[in-house]
């Protein structure tokens, strides 16, 4: 129990900082380059990672990395930056926390792992607490935004799941880096294409993409797929709401955004749920190819 409390740990930096990349992008990089955002966000992540990696790609992966490196990082990092300069933080946060649903449908039919009861129960505590949260914002939300986000939201799930699918002995810090690598390296093309050269920005919005590249992406991105290669899909879903928690919290504390009573009971359920779906005990079963690896059968025991 305590191995698996790590891992829910390590695998909750990753919507920590992405909730912060909400703000951060808002309110400190430029808003007409999302191309050259997203590219300057996974290519000096994706070199960082191969750099400590030190692994090329091999066999199967030559193709699998493009494809996984497109969902995961190039179209999704497009589309959450254009979200993040058209929604609040706290609405643009709050619409990823629908993943513990569309990981968990994924999940079943692609990973075999069935959703329990109590996942469903601590899913209901969540998705409460986000309406709570979301339900008392104020102002007209642009429907362009809202798509840019959903559309996201099942280009990254499907990625995260199709990437515990293709899980071999490779090591996942290699892994992580040629999926960011592709994306990065396709965002950079197209940006050029179609924004031209690239944002001048000045010291402190080089500090910021720094800062998202290296934390928000190279860092969290590593602790997602931890988190995804040793608990069901359901419960690092879960995880995500923290998410929007972040974005509601930094919105407040950095954007003047405002925070009601009610929202701040919402933010509870949302930890709530996480408790209540990382003690889940059910039928979850590994994906395919893992179910010979001792290591990983003992965090599975752990799970169900």
């Amino acid at each position: 129990m305590e191995a698996k409390w790590r891992i829910v740990a390590v695998t909750a930096v990753a919507p920590v900082a992405w909730g912060a990349t909400y703000v951060v992008t808002r309110h400190l990089l430029p808003a007409d380059a999302p191309l050259w955002g997203a590219a300057l966000r996974a290519l000096p992540a994706g070199l960082l990672l191969w750099a400590l990696a030190r692994r090329r790609p091999r066999g199967a992966w030559w193709w699998k990395a493009p494809v996984l490196g497109m969902l995961n990082f190039g179209a999704f990092f497009v589309l959450v930056y254009v979200a993040a300069q058209l929604l609040p933080s706290s609405i643009a946060a709050s619409i990823m926390a629908l993943a513990p649903l569309a990981l968990a449908g994924l999940a079943w039919p692609l990973l075999a792992q069935r959703p329990t009861a109590r996942w469903a129960v601590g899913a209901a505590l969540g998705l409460a607490g986000v309406a709570l949260v979301v339900g008392l914002g104020t102002g007209a939300v642009p429907l362009a935004g809202v798509v840019a986000s959903a559309v996201a939201l099942l280009a990254s799930s499907l990625g995260a799941i199709l990437t515990t699918r293709w899980k071999d002995d490779t090591p996942l810090l290699a892994t992580t880096s040629w999926q960011l690598t592709a994306g990065g390296l396709a965002l950079v093309a197209v940006a050029l294409t179609v924004e031209g050269a690239p944002p001048t920005v000045d010291a402190t919005g080089l500090a910021a993409y720094v800062g998202i590249a290296v934390i928000a992406t190279a860092l969290a991105f590593v602790c997602w797929f931890t988190g995804l290669r040793h608990l069901p899909a359901g419960t690092v879903g879960l995880i995500g709401l923290l998410n929007p928690v972040t974005g509601v919290l930094l919105g407040v504390a950095v954007g003047g955004e405002s925070l009601a009573p009610p929202q701040v009971f919402g933010i509870v359920l949302v930890l709530v749920a996480i408790a209540v779906s990382s003690r889940a005990r059910g039928r979850n079963l590994p994906p395919q190819g893992e179910r010979s690896d001792p290591a990983q059968r003992r965090y599975d025991r752990s799970d169900t």
